[in-house]
């Protein structure tokens, strides 16, 4: 078996052309961009592509392309059950109710109506998200039925842009304070007022529909869970200063001892049922104590987790020592 390979710096591809030198497995680089991807892929079973949620290009054909593919009868990573929801909030909803997961109770609404409907009976606060996004990315904490109806507004209106330039300034700033990021990095987002990301010209706004989660109180910080070929391994991540988000903070907690198994479980239980090659799923805890998820996404950063002290089995054992989940995903399709 050929494994064709996109690569992209930075992404699982240096991990899996790696792991596929290091084992002698046959694999070539391809490029999905060009128009002749498929007949690239003719002497190969299999296509491997980390593709990214905040890249024009992938968002517009990556998921069609992989699942043409494997349509065709080749094995494909990711595959329809690991990627069809990725970046894709509203979708995550439909399938974790459906399958009965514990999901953070979530609220979304296609008519302005609708939306003022529910606005006026529910309590607050509530927290608002926008379909796509990562690193805590388009979320907001809203406190009141004046903010969501103003937010509801704008949904039904001009729309918000996926990439909000003020909050990517803020955020850098964080970062530089923690000393997470080079100061370069404040001076790329000073640019970003003036010139936008390509993503956010070519991408449009978001409008048509708003969406809402309860808001789950108490948390400093959250559980991530990544399951990948009946193997799982997590992190603590701590919440940020005077703020509610966990995703993207940087401050992480890799001690297993922080680790509620119970949410390693219903990692493993889940992924069973919707069958995702690798998904990470992230937990937060209600005021009985109850692991319930926020969101999932089978795409994820890279490095973070190489200071994870080991991994479950599927039996929930516990496994010590360095591991290279990359390497799992080539190995689920050979």
């Amino acid at each position: 078996m050929k494994i064709a390979i996109h690569h992209s710096p930075g992404s699982f591809s240096d991990r899996w052309i790696e792991f596929c030198e290091q084992n002698k497995i046959p694999f070539k680089l391809v490029n999905c961009y060009k128009s002749d991807i498929i007949d690239q892929l003719q002497d190969c079973e299999t296509l491997m592509w980390h593709y990214h949620h905040a890249d024009y290009k992938d968002v517009l054909f990556a998921k069609q392309l992989l699942f043409s593919l494997e349509q065709a009868g080749k094995k494909v990573f990711p595959d329809f059950n690991t990627a069809w929801h990725f970046d894709d909030k509203v979708g995550q909803k439909y399938l974790l109710e459906s399958i009965g997961a514990p999901l953070v109770p979530s609220y979304v609404f296609y008519t302005k109506q609708e939306a003022f409907e529910w606005i006026n009976t529910t309590s607050f606060p509530k927290v608002f998200k926008l379909r796509g996004g990562a690193g805590s990315a388009n979320v907001k904490l809203v406190k009141s039925k004046q903010a969501a109806s103003k937010l509801t507004k704008k949904a039904f209106g001009k729309g918000f842009p996926q990439y909000n330039k003020w909050e990517s300034l803020n955020e850098r700033i964080n970062k530089y304070i923690k000393k997470q990021v080079p100061f370069f990095e404040i001076i790329k987002g000073l640019m970003r007022l003036i010139i936008p990301t390509t993503f956010s010209k070519m991408h449009g706004r978001e409008k048509g529909y708003v969406y809402f989660q309860n808001y789950i109180p108490y948390n400093d910080s959250d559980i991530r869970v990544i399951v990948v070929d009946e193997k799982a391994f997590a992190i603590k991540r701590m919440v940020r200063a005077n703020d509610f988000r966990a995703s993207g903070s940087g401050n992480i907690i890799y001690d297993r001892s922080h680790i509620d198994e119970r949410c390693v479980r219903i990692s493993f239980e889940i992924n069973k049922k919707i069958k995702s090659q690798s998904i990470a799923y992230d937990f937060v805890f209600d005021g009985k104590n109850n692991p319930l998820i926020v969101e999932i996404s089978y795409g994820y950063a890279v490095g973070p987790y190489d200071l994870c002290p080991g991994y479950w089995s599927s039996d929930l054992v516990w496994h010590a020592g360095k591991f290279n989940p990359q390497g799992w995903m080539v190995e689920t399709l050979i």
